[in-house]
């Protein structure tokens, strides 16, 4: 009936403004100084996401929106022009609290004091449903993103084919790549479905499969400016995006705010959750003559380079991981947004340029706040929130309105996973040794439901699959 509805929504959107208006203006507990202004920019030697030397970035791609202006993007420098302390005045997309220097965390009795040892320039946990932001250190710090963009690139390309798609590579796909990029290997004259291309985007960073990709879709030039408007969609606005493979080039910032965003976005898709998530995958190899003369080929092993996800020398595999992209390039140093769930709470945590450069100190200082964040939840109050996409606010506020389109902010459709009895379906294995023990996540079922009107507006949940309860793996 549609007065009732109404009534119960105007007393919702009420309820919101109160509880937005709270959450506002509550001082931080705790502030601590950003880090110090003479640390090195140059990435940890063992992070190797991205291996990417800088190079001047290639003055025919331009981005498709101006770089942001002088008051978010500029702090001060160190004697490399790399940022060493973050800007006076930051955004506050998600609060106050947010757009402030320093970290931010209400340390309330019974909430368990930050780990020690952090030294990433910037950071941020946050619930990954409820998009309360538990703590952050220069959330809307502009910085080079390295590979991480790679989630926005996916996010903004993995609908426009069906994976058994199969491409020809040709030379002018390949032509761009940055010196030194990260390559999962693929060949000229080769062709290659978009299975597994995106599987060379998520394991092994591969900055010849994004430029595969962006061909496909236009070319690189198109392919920026899709990514850009797809940031602008999801309110990521500290991004500007010059290079699609994250490549350091001048003007492409992101944020640890904006790229926990992304993730979260990413997420509602099958397919982005399917790839994040696969530790170790066949590829395609380059097509030669055996001994007989008879063309024939074969395929190698790939392994995702996130080192929470596949372990390393000096660091476990975190439990309960499930994604999702790291990066290291010159300019960003080492970044890394993770997604976990610990008894039925999911985390999202990205960690920006640790000044620390030991050994996978990215993934040492995440593992850290995910710790941290399964501790506090549910004990701390929040210091902010991850806003929802533009459609999706915009369909909220609307008396009546409708929730956002398929894939986004909790819409069903082909984001939705899940069998129609309800019974747990894993990750679909979509052949080349990508599932099995390559996929880290079984999925339940049930179908993802919107959240529409004055409710998503209070609660700001935007619900996940159940995505991350792990298999075993052998």
């Amino acid at each position: 009936m549609p007065a009732p509805k109404n009534s119960i929504r105007r007393s919702l959107l009420v309820t919101s403004a109160i509880v937005l208006s709270t959450a506002l203006t509550a001082p931080a507990a705790f502030a601590a100084p950003s880090p110090s202004a003479g640390s090195s920019s140059k990435p940890s030697a063992g992070s190797s996401a991205d291996s990417s030397a800088t190079v001047s970035a290639d003055p025919s791609k331009t981005p498709s929106k101006k770089p942001k202006d002088s008051k978010n993007s500029k702090g001060s420098k160190d004697s490399k022009g790399s940022k060493a302390a973050p800007p006076a005045k930051m955004s506050t997309v998600g609060g106050a609290l947010l757009g402030r220097a320093g970290t931010q965390v209400n340390l309330a009795s019974g909430v368990p004091v930050l780990p020690k040892g952090l030294s990433a320039r910037s950071w941020i946990v946050a619930d990954a449903e409820s998009g309360e932001v538990l703590a952050a250190h220069n959330a809307h710090w502009e910085l080079a993103p390295a590979s991480t963009l790679k989630m926005l690139f996916a996010d903004t390309l993995l609908p426009k084919w069906p994976s058994s798609t199969e491409h020809e590579v040709e030379p002018s796909d390949l032509a761009g790549i940055g010196s030194g990029s990260s390559m999962v290997g693929i060949k000229e004259d080769e062709t290659y479905t978009v299975h597994d291309l995106w599987l060379g985007v998520f394991l092994r960073s591969g900055n010849d499969a994004v430029r595969v990709l962006a061909a496909m879709n236009g070319g690189v030039e198109n392919t920026v400016a899709e990514m850009n408007e797809h940031a602008e969609e999801l309110q990521a606005l500290d991004t500007v995006v010059v290079s699609p493979d994250g490549y350091d080039a001048e003007g492409q910032v992101s944020s640890a705010y904006d790229l926990t965003l992304i993730a979260r976005s990413g997420l509602q898709k099958k397919d982005f959750r399917e790839y994040a998530s696969t530790v170790r995958a066949d590829f395609p190899g380059e097509t030669r003559k055996n001994k007989k003369g008879k063309k024939v080929r074969e395929s190698f092993e790939i392994q995702n380079t996130n080192r929470l996800l596949s372990g390393d020398y000096d660091i476990p595999v975190y439990q309960g991981i499930a994604g999702v992209k790291n990066g290291n390039t010159t300019e960003a140093g080492a970044t890394f947004t993770g997604v976990a769930e610990q008894d039925g709470r999911v985390l999202l945590v990205t960690v920006m340029n640790p000044e620390k450069k030991e050994g996978n100190q990215v993934y040492k200082e995440t593992a850290k706040l995910f710790d941290w964040g399964f501790e506090a939840a549910g004990k701390v109050d929040p210091v902010g929130e991850l806003v929802p996409p533009r459609s999706a606010a915009q369909a909220g506020a609307r008396p009546g309105g409708a929730g956002a389109s398929a894939g986004e902010a909790g819409g069903t459709g082909e984001g939705a996973l899940g069998a129609a009895d309800g019974r747990p379906v894993a990750s679909a294995a979509a052949g080349g040794g990508a599932g099995g023990v390559g996929t880290a996540l079984a999925v339940t079922g049930g179908v993802l439901v919107l959240l529409a009107g004055g409710a998503f507006l209070v609660n700001r949940r935007w619900p996940l699959p159940d995505l991350v309860r792990r298999r075993p793996r052998p």
